[in-house]
């Protein structure tokens, strides 16, 4: 009987160790990953020195414990952990895309399609600068004291569309380019809208996806993709085996991957947030395109060159479709210019580049969202910053990067750090109760 239990209970051992190895198998990809795309665009987008990102950016969890091979001459990053590996290239023009089944040099020789925007931009108007002097301990406090908190990169205040605030953390400047994780999304928000107004797209009428047209995912909406309320299966925990780790990570085609989850509650009745919803956006915005080429030029003519954006990088997925989700590196100034246009009502001067409504459709609940969610958007209506403005609303990145709007103040606040959420969050409610009330004095 002793020797049954003993023979039991190795056999419960042995798969428990089998097990174990198998699921950590399966998180080797996200971990490497991870590492080689984040540290790749952080070096050869940014222009960030790899060991400052190794001891912010990557100390964290299983990834701290990754070993980083940097190549600066081919611009690839080799990322290692136990048996896991994984590599991610850059391409001039596309930014860096986390390889899948092909070799970097390969993936290398393409090149992008389109050349460099050489127009000049223009620098952004000073503000008042009586407030800008007032402003000017609340900028040192939280970039060079880090008083409310998060290790912030960059940080701008427009007041009336002129710059009030400017403060740069060491080794970044007002040339540097940021990731801005998922503000991103807000810019996809731009992009629908301005697709709406020359006619391109009908938000309320079912997506035509053809993998849908079999079931009722065909009656999701282009609107409930942006109000996160498509009703698809998703797992936006960053933790482990999520949705969101194994689509960024492991898959080439991330829209594609997000658009195979099944329908689990009616669309338009359920709020969840949801990555893969963006990247669903994307990849159809792209299939209406007869090249990747064209619909970059679109992006460029249509949505960054009117708002002076010069060079951003939006990063693409192996299938070619920018990353919507996450993956979009710009200048804090470029950031401060596209929360004006939406403080502006998607105006630039006195031409009108989004449709007349869209702010207000962008700033609207979405129904199941308890106010805190309108279209790619994020809203105070919920009082999710309770000393803050009702009619504040804004672009919101996982790891702290950060547009706020705020109409009623006619400020636009851009916050680039790493300050991921709980152990390093930036104070956001106080930093801009702070910034109002100064604004305020007489």
């Amino acid at each position: 009987m002793k020797k049954k239990l003993f023979t039991i209970a190795g056999a419960l051992l042995l798969m428990a160790f089998i097990g174990g190895g198998i699921y950590l198998n399966s998180l080797l990809p996200i971990i490497t990953g991870y590492a080689a795309k984040n540290l790749a665009s952080a070096v050869f987008v940014s222009g960030r020195q790899a060991a400052e990102v190794e001891a912010l950016d990557l100390n964290f969890s299983l990834i701290r414990y990754v070993s980083n091979t940097v190549d600066d001459e081919h611009k690839t990053v080799t990322s290692r952990f136990l048996w896991g590996e994984s590599t991610a290239a850059y391409r001039e023009g596309y930014g860096v895309t986390l390889l899948r089944g092909v070799n970097a040099s390969t993936w290398q020789q393409q090149a992008f399609p389109l050349p460099p925007d050489t127009a000049a931009t223009k620098p952004l108007p000073r503000g008042d600068s009586a407030f800008s002097a007032r402003l000017e301990p609340i900028a040192k406090a939280f970039v060079d004291d880090r008083t409310y908190g998060g290790h912030p990169f960059a940080f701008m205040v427009l007041h009336n569309g002129g710059v009030v605030s400017e403060r740069y953390d060491k080794g970044i400047g007002p040339d540097t380019k940021l990731l801005c994780w998922s503000v991103t999304k807000s810019f996809v928000n731009a992009l629908v809208g301005i697709m709406v107004k020359d006619s391109l797209l009908d938000i309320h009428a079912p997506i035509s996806i053809p993998e849908w047209q079999g079931d009722d995912r065909k009656t999701i909406t282009l609107n409930d993709l942006m109000q996160m309320q498509s009703g698809l299966e998703w797992n936006e925990d960053y933790g482990a085996r999520s949705d969101v780790n194994i689509m960024l990570h492991c898959q080439q085609d991330m829209g594609l991957y997000a658009l195979m989850k099944p329908l689990e509650y009616k669309p338009g009745t359920h709020w969840y947030y949801s990555s893969g919803s963006t990247n669903i956006v994307v990849r159809h915005l792209r299939s209406l395109f007869p090249s990747d080429s064209d619909f970059l030029a679109y992006m460029r003519q249509r949505l960054f060159a009117p708002l002076g954006i010069r060079n951003a990088v939006f990063e693409p997925d192996m299938s070619g479709t920018p990353v919507g989700s996450s993956y979009l590196y710009a200048t804090a100034s470029d950031y401060a210019r596209f929360g004006q246009f939406y403080l502006d009502d998607g105006c630039i001067g006195s031409e009108r580049i989004l449709p007349e409504g869209w702010v207000g459709y962008t700033r609207t609940p979405a129904s199941d969202s308890k106010g805190n969610y309108g279209a790619f958007f994020w809203l105070n209506k919920g009082k999710r910053l309770p000393d803050c403005p009702d009619d504040i609303f804004w672009c919101d990145g996982h790891d702290g990067q950060f547009i706020y709007i705020i109409p009623s103040e006619q400020l636009v606040v851009v916050i680039l750090s790493f300050s991921p959420k709980p152990s390093n969050e930036i104070d956001r409610n106080k930093l801009l109760q702070d910034i109002i009330t100064t604004k305020n004095k007489i």
